[in-house]
Order: C-alpha cells, then structure tokens, then sequence
C-alpha cells in the first residue's frame, strides 16, 4: 500500500479517537463546566449527528477542489477546533466545536476513502479500504484507553491536546505525499451523483453497512456494564476488554481487507452468519468470563471484517457516485454508530437487562441477513438469476 495511505490512516486514527473519547470524559468535563452528565452526553450525539449530515455535504461542497486540498483543508479545521475545545470554559463552545469538528472529520473521511481507492489498482478497494479503517480500530485498541488515562492524570483538556498533536503529523504527511493534482470531482453534478442512490444495490449495501455496524457499536458502548455487572469483572479490566475488542477490530480489518477483493460473496456470507451466531452465545454465555473473553475479540474481529467490506463493496456499487461514494459509505457507518448505541439505551431503559445490548446487536445482524436474502430472492424473480447485491469475482 502506498505510504500516503498510511498517512490517511493516521489522520482517521486521530478522529476517530476523537469520536469515541468521550465516553471515558463526560463525568469531569460535566463537573468542570458545570453542567449535568446528561448534557455533557450532547456532545456524543452533536458529533455523532455532525458526521450523518456531514459526510455527503461536505464531499458535494469540496467536490471542485484537489483531494490533496479538501483533505488538508477538513483536517487542518479539525485541528483547530480541538484547540478551542482544550482551552474553552464555555459548554456552548465546546458543543459546537464537537459539531464543527462532526463536519471536517465526515468530509476528510469521505475524501480520504476515494482517495485511498485512487491510490490502488481497481481491482484492490477493499485493501485501501482496510488499511484506512485500520485507524478506526487502532482509536479503539489505543487511542480511546489513552484518552481517558490522560484525563485521569490531567484532566479532560489534556485528551483535547492529544488528538490535536496526533494530526499535526498527519498534515504534515499529508501535505507532501498526496499528489499536488489529484481532483476530487469526476466531472459528473451533484444531482447526477445523487441519482445513484436509486441503485438498488448500492441501497441495499448502505443498508447492510448501517445495520451491522450499528450492531458493532451497540455493544461497544455498553461493554463496560455487561462485563462488570454480569460477566463479573473489576472496574480495572474495563480497558482490558475494550483494547481485546479493539485488538480483534484490527485483525478483522487487516484480514478481511485481503479477502475483500477476491471472495466479497463468500466473505459477507459466511461472515455475516457466524456474527450472528456469535452474538447470540454472548448472549448465553456472557455470564462465563473465559467464554465472554473470547467472544469479545471474535465478534471485534468478524464485525469489523464484514463491516469494512460493506463499505468497500458500497463504493465498487457507487460508480455513479465518483465524488459522493465515499460520503455515502461514511454516512450509513455512522447511521449505524448513532443508532446502534441508541437501540441499546432503549432495551437498557426497559429494563431487560445488561444483556440486552448484546440481543439488539444479534437483532440487527439478522435484520441485514434477512434483508440480504429478500433481496436476492426479489432480484431472482426480476432477473432469473442469482444475485447477492455484492460483486463479485
């Protein structure tokens, strides 16, 4: 993979510790501005609602720039606004600067998945789509623990700076790696562009995309309640178990980017079968620490080995799409990360239990299994033959 890529994923790292940090910081960020726990939780969901809206608007509004300059552009804005938000004392700063900073990381994110898809063979999407999301899920091994350590030692300011300092780098690398020339438009208008969400395959993968991450990030948010009130573990194996996860992520990531591209069928399929399998014996067997540990890497693995195909598979699917494919795969994973955790909180409100969670997500994978196969069954009927709403080899 080109060494520029790595420097995109770089990048997406930073953001994405950024999204995810404050689940770790809410508690002193509420009691330092002064305002309650649940209003400190607005900035999850300024940023969450930041990234749906952002990712297609802002790759139609830098559609006539280079890549190298949208890129440096919405990373150079991210940048900043994390300045603000370290040394504001006001929560309304703070809460724009998260909605702010939504917009740049959507639109550098979706720029940099076509640009990441630029730099390889045709052939090789899912690759470049893996490597790149690879930050993703080093923000969960590493990036989101150190946050919340830095908060512990020096305040929720300190985890502010960190992602900051983490993209200066980035920019850097950025600035002098990605092609001077590289356009971020194919020519094609925006309503031209939009008219390939008619597509019932690229639909349909979004869909799929949205459902099975919002499974992934349903039980990433309340991993922390399941293992200390029912698996049975101490407050300090918190971060044991989000890094196992995230451990799992990246291998999925790495693993399935390399079979992405030659057997996506076989990949989803299967993949998508032996996730729902796994959450519903996390269901059953969360109560057994060894089992619960276990399935924990497992179903980071297989998450994230069908979730980043989907993306890539929805960005084969957009070929109508050159400048806003990567906006729409960047909003249906988001789709899936605000309404995920969202479901969760719901079935916890209920009170059906610290397991419930984990049902959500085997609901949802299901939902993208059955939705998979009425698909095929309706595109049977039209066509006479077979499709998945994937490509194939």
């Amino acid at each position: 993979m080109p060494f520029a890529l790595h420097l995109l994923g770089l990048a997406v790292f930073a953001q994405g510790t950024s999204e995810f940090m404050l689940s770790g910081l809410g508690p002193e960020i509420a009691a330092d501005l002064g305002v309650s726990l649940s209003a400190a939780g607005a900035l999850t969901s300024a940023f969450a609602v930041g990234m749906v809206i952002g990712a297609p608007l802002m790759a139609a509004l830098s559609r006539r720039w280079s890549r190298r300059a949208a890129l440096l552009s919405f990373l150079g804005a991210f940048l900043l606004v994390h300045v603000l938000a370290a040394v504001t004392d006001s929560f309304a700063v703070l809460l724009v600067s998260r909605a702010v900073g939504a917009l740049a990381n959507a639109g550098f994110l979706a720029v940099a998945l076509m640009t990441a898809t630029a730099m390889v063979p045709p052939d090789a999407k899912g690759r470049a789509t893996s490597t790149l999301l690879g930050g993703v899920t080093l923000a969960c091994v590493v990036g989101v623990p150190a946050g919340a350590l830095l908060g512990q030692l020096w305040g929720w300011r300190a985890a502010f700076w960190a992602v900051a300092l983490l993209s200066l780098p980035a920019f850097a690398g950025i600035l002098h790696s990605v092609p001077r020339g590289a356009a971020a438009t194919g020519g094609a208008g925006v309503r031209h562009e939009l008219r390939a969400l008619r597509d019932g395959r690229l639909l349909l993968t979004l869909l799929l995309g949205a459902l099975v991450n919002g499974a992934t990030f349903c039980t990433f948010t309340y991993l922390a309640p399941l293992f200390t009130r029912v698996t049975g573990f101490g407050e300090g194996w918190v971060p044991v178990v989000l890094a196992l996860f995230g451990a799992g992520s990246f291998v999925g990531v790495a693993v399935g980017g390399r079979i992405a591209d030659r057997r996506p069928v076989a990949l989803l399929a299967g993949g998508g079968a032996a996730l729902l399998v796994g959450w519903v014996l996390f269901v059953l067997l969360a109560a057994r620490p060894v089992a619960a540990l276990v399935l924990v890497l497992v179903q980071g693995a297989l998450s994230f080995a069908v979730g980043s195909t989907l993306i890539s598979q929805a960005l084969y699917a957009a070929t109508g799409a050159p400048t806003l494919a990567g906006g729409f795969a960047t909003a249906a994973f988001n789709v899936g990360a605000a309404v995920g955790p969202w479901a969760g909180g719901v079935a916890l409100g209920a009170g059906m239990g610290f397991r419930s969670p984990l049902a959500v997500s085997a609901l949802l994978v299901a939902l993208a299994l059955v939705s998979a196969g009425l698909a095929r069954q309706v595109w049977y009927r039209r066509t006479g033959s077979v499709s998945t709403g994937v490509r194939s080899r």
